[in-house]
């Protein structure tokens, strides 16, 4: 779903995740949400739909699940 609605584009935020026709960063998104705002505030802030905002969760879930775990023993 999020391929459809996120793009990266070097010309527009020096290559930043954002919403596809507009310049909303991916990481604004999410940190609007972590910081509490609701999905239909951060819709009406920015201006993007329902299913922007949850294709930039969605990209957000995909990087992390493909992050490695290194741990130290000793």
């Amino acid at each position: 779903m999020y391929e459809d609605r996120i793009v990266i584009d070097p010309e527009i935020r020096h290559g930043k995740p954002i919403i596809k026709n507009t310049r909303v960063p991916v990481d604004i998104i999410l940190g609007s949400l972590a910081g509490g705002m609701d999905i239909k505030g951060v819709m009406e802030e920015y201006g993007i739909e329902k299913e922007d905002v949850l294709a930039a969760i969605e990209y957000a879930a995909k990087i992390v699940a493909k992050e490695e775990i290194k741990i130290k023993y000793g």
